[in-house]
């Protein structure tokens, strides 16, 4: 299945689950805490501003990105949870 997203909104794949901590110990699936980092799949085109020129998002596909432990809408694709956000929730890329 494709998915585009329409506007300023960004598909993003969670990515780097810890499974076990720094000391050793490993953590249970019911314990872990979702990643807050992700890797872009897909994105709008941009929002649209007042005088109707699109404004293009800084985002692209492929970046890996940094956002709040509450943002977005999960949503499966594939039998994959992804989660649909905006770019304003995004709150950095990662630069390697």
């Amino acid at each position: 299945m494709k998915i585009r997203p329409l506007n300023d909104r960004v598909l993003v794949l969670r990515i780097g689950e810890i499974e076990k901590t720094p000391g050793g110990i490993f953590v249970p699936d019911t314990a872990k805490e979702k990643p807050q980092e992700g890797k872009v799949v897909a994105v709008g085109p941009g929002k649209w501003d007042e005088n109707g020129k699109r404004i293009p998002l800084e985002v692209k596909k492929g970046d890996r990105v940094l956002f709040g432990k509450y943002t977005g809408n999960e949503i499966k694709i594939d039998g994959v949870e992804h989660l649909m956000m905006r770019e304003d929730d995004i709150l950095g890329i990662i630069e390697k």
